[in-house]
């Protein structure tokens, strides 16, 4: 083998040899160092929820616990005591084992959860609703709904349908703000709409009056229909506009009466005198002779 060849095989050995040695003992002294020890974490108490908490809730002792989370990574706004959140009312809904933020609980003494989140100038009015009158108990909130009130109007008239108020919002049903876990409806007795000051006074005046039924709508309805309200008379006048039929397609024409036959006029009357050509010789002559003279005995001789 050449000389040189192993000469230079040698030296690349000894010289990876040095290398690792010094890059061995470089890393043994930085693990040793005290400086570079990592120090513990400084922890911060947080508390979440055990269950989540629907809008309206009241937090109670059992629904929340306290946890420890290293404190740089504690949520902004957090409680981190549980007297912060006992007895103050959800207004933003908080899932199992979230933090609970301050922001999302109303005061304590504030109402259950639901004054906190009426829009200012809104007023929110609760009515009475059984199985039918609450479309059959498919009430969620935040639907859309139109209030019927079928009374006897000051007119006499007999009953009366009509629409008092359009696209309301459903506020809540049974004091519930948000539908049940599973996504069902609601089946509620009592239901609360979201209603300007106006239609609050509208809405309790139709509670008192009259029998209030509730209409549910498409939510991306926005139209106001325009109605006149329907009486007992018109319902069985015209049956057919009770039928959810489409419309029927419209009927021809009927054809107009002949038109009355005008009276033929009366014959022009007749001349009092009539013309009589007299001949003398070759003369012609035509006079003019009285009917009634001609009517005597021997007029026309």
């Amino acid at each position: 083998m050449d000389r040189r060849f192993l000469i230079v095989l040698v030296v690349s050995l000894l010289f990876a040899l040095v290398v690792s040695s010094l890059f061995y003992q470089v890393l043994i002294r930085a693990r040793s160092s005290p400086a570079a020890a990592a120090e513990p974490a400084e922890m911060q108490d947080l508390v979440v929820a055990v269950k989540p908490l629907p809008v309206g809730a009241t937090v109670k002792p059992d629904d929340v616990k306290v946890v420890k989370v290293p404190a740089a990574h504690f949520p902004k706004g957090a409680a981190s005591r549980v007297e912060e959140v006992i007895d103050r009312p959800v207004i933003s809904n908080i899932l199992i084992e979230e933090p609970v933020h301050l922001g999302r609980l109303a005061e304590r003494g504030s109402g259950l959860g639901l004054a906190p989140i009426i829009p200012e100038g809104m007023r929110a009015v609760s009515i009475r609703v059984d199985q039918v009158v609450g479309v059959s108990g498919f009430v969620m909130p935040g639907m859309r709904v139109d209030v019927l009130l079928t009374g006897d109007p000051p007119e006499g008239e007999g009953k009366m349908t009509v629409t008092v108020l359009q696209n309301i919002q459903v506020l809540s049903a049974d004091q519930r703000m948000e539908p049940d876990a599973r996504g069902q409806a609601i089946n509620a007795t009592t239901v609360t709409l979201l209603v300007t000051p106006q239609q609050a006074e509208v809405l309790t005046l139709a509670a008192n009056e009259g029998r209030v039924q509730l209409v549910l709508r498409n939510g991306a309805d926005q139209q106001l229909a325009r109605t006149e309200g329907t009486t007992i008379a018109e319902l069985y006048r015209r049956p057919g506009a009770r039928l959810a039929e489409p419309p029927r397609p419209s009927m021809p024409p009927r054809s107009s009466p002949p038109p009355e036959a005008k009276p033929e006029p009366p014959p022009p009357a007749r001349p009092a005198f009539e013309e009589i050509v007299v001949y003398r010789g070759t003369e012609r002559k035509v006079e003019a002779v009285s009917r009634v003279a001609l009517a005597e005995p021997g007029g026309g001789q």
